[in-house]
């Protein structure tokens, strides 16, 4: 019953938003405070050496669904709460809030539904549901830029969708082909696939990696998110960045458990691939740009392109990804947040009219320079951990010529990023401003942020550590 109320408490929340109107911000933070409890009840309360199965199969609680749920909807809390200090503190912003609870508590059930799922199509189906529930959001403002933004993120949403649904259609032929019945249950899958070169079922797995990767910011699929991280109101871009991205990933993560086992060389081939081709856009990006939002959104590609390069050379670099995926998770909040407050402040998104933040804005300059420092891969934290775990598994691989360009790559985003934020945070300020003051509600949650991005850095408790370890093994990781 704990597992099925962690999707119904926000899809009754989003159906009372409508008659609570401006007291659905309180609304919204205690369904989100609910459901962050119930997911941390569910990852250490709930035990699961075996599967546990409800609802006819549809829905599974295993390590993976344990980790992911906990993380979204901790991210979500920290979000929520931004949220409701923001509106409290600024009038202006209440302006149809109950519509922006509502379909925050449908983006974040879908979510929910989509990590829980057992079953490929349904797990599609959900995440379709956060993004048709994200457009409104973007568009939050009537912001003309906002409305242009979300429009292209339906086009690409809707193409990586569909691509994705022809990979299920290709992997359904190829069971069509063997002594099986099609099926999209993730536990029954594996009994359906053989060793042997199949090309319907390689075909399905590319075009799966090629669609979820649209929703993922993949190259050549990604044109849609510095736009649309740049437009989207702070939190609707930290909700996209840290809580779609992961359902998402979860959803590759499936079809990793399901196929890598018997199609390691092109999972390899595809997703370093990819990951490589990514990494190497997002650089240009990060050398061109002078926003400072858009240098966080191809922060965030670079960050995707690690992933799966991680996840193409599998084994021993899994748990490094786990902790890298955790810990951008939590890195991109904070910083997509941050230039929330810096943009309200400067009125501009230009770096090079932003200076002295240090001294203008003490809390957001600490905050983005830690932050910057994080998304770097600085140690304590816990993305240098996993960034050395990946490099160390491409090594000891034998993949020397993508451990050359990986490492020239994240040298080069290294520098231009520093080049960039570095006279945001320490150069001279240029203005004479009122600053206005930080609600206490948007600093708290961005502080518990930082604390848990050290804390992984440094030491993980035995309970996460083994979380870590159970999704790690459940991917072949040897």
């Amino acid at each position: 019953m704990i597992i099925l109320l962690i999707v119904a408490v926000p899809a009754l929340g989003a159906l009372l938003a409508w008659f609570l109107k401006r007291q659905s911000m309180l609304l919204l933070v205690g369904v989100a405070l609910l459901d962050a409890g119930l997911a941390t009840a569910i990852a250490f309360g709930v035990e699961t050496s075996r599967p546990l199965y409800l609802v006819q199969r549809y829905i599974v609680l295993d390590p993976t669904s344990q980790l992911f749920l906990m993380l979204i909807n901790a991210l979500f809390l920290g979000i929520a709460t931004y949220v409701y200090a923001r509106v409290w503190n600024t009038p202006q912003l209440r302006h149809r809030i109950e519509r922006f609870v509502a379909l925050s508590l449908i983006f974040i059930a879908a979510g929910n539904l989509a990590v829980l799922s057992n079953h490929l199509l349904a797990m599609w189906a959900f995440i379709v549901v956060t993004a048709l529930s994200a457009v409104p959001l973007i568009q939050h403002g009537g912001n003309p830029k906002a409305v242009r933004a979300s429009g292209r993120y339906m086009v690409f949403s809707s193409v990586g969708l569909a691509l994705a649904l022809l990979g299920f259609a290709c992997l359904a032929r190829s069971m069509e082909l063997g002594p099986h019945e099609p099926t999209y249950f993730l536990d029954q899958i594996a009994a359906t696939t053989s060793a042997e070169p199949e090309i319907w079922r390689r075909l399905g797995i590319l075009l799966l990696f090629l669609g979820f990767g649209t929703k993922l910011g993949l190259a050549p699929m990604y044109a849609w998110l510095p736009e649309t991280y740049d437009a989207a109101p702070p939190p609707v871009t930290a909700l996209l960045a840290s809580v779609q991205f992961n359902v998402v990933l979860v959803a590759v993560l499936r079809v990793l458990q399901a196929y890598q086992a018997t199609n390691q060389s092109l999972v390899t081939f595809s997703l370093v691939g990819l990951g490589v081709s990514t990494m190497v856009v997002s650089s240009f990006g990060i050398i061109a740009t002078r926003n400072y939002k858009r240098l966080i959104a191809y922060a965030s590609l670079n960050h995707g392109g690690v992933i799966a390069v991680g996840l193409g050379i599998g084994r021993l670099a899994t748990f490094g990804v786990l902790l890298y995926v955790v810990s951008n998770a939590i890195i991109k909040s904070i910083l997509f947040l941050t230039a929330g407050k810096i943009r309200a402040q400067y009125k501009t998104e230009d770096m090079r009219e932003v200076s002295g933040l240090i001294k203008d804005l003490p809390e957001s300059g600490m905050f983005f320079l830690v932050g910057t420092f994080a998304l770097l891969g600085f140690p304590p934290f816990g993305s240098f951990l996993g960034e050395l775990i990946i490099m160390s598994a491409l090594v000891s691989g034998e993949h020397f010529a993508v451990f050359v360009i990986f490492c020239a790559i994240l040298m080069i985003t290294f520098v231009a990023t520093g080049r960039s934020v570095f006279p945001m945070v320490w150069g001279t300020s240029q203005r004479v401003m009122e600053i206005a003051p930080q609600p206490r509600g948007a600093v708290i949650p961005k502080l518990l942020f930082l604390v848990f991005l050290v804390a992984m850095g440094l030491y993980l408790p035995a309970p996460i550590n083994l979380l870590f370890r159970q999704v790690a093994s459940s991917l072949g990781t040897q």
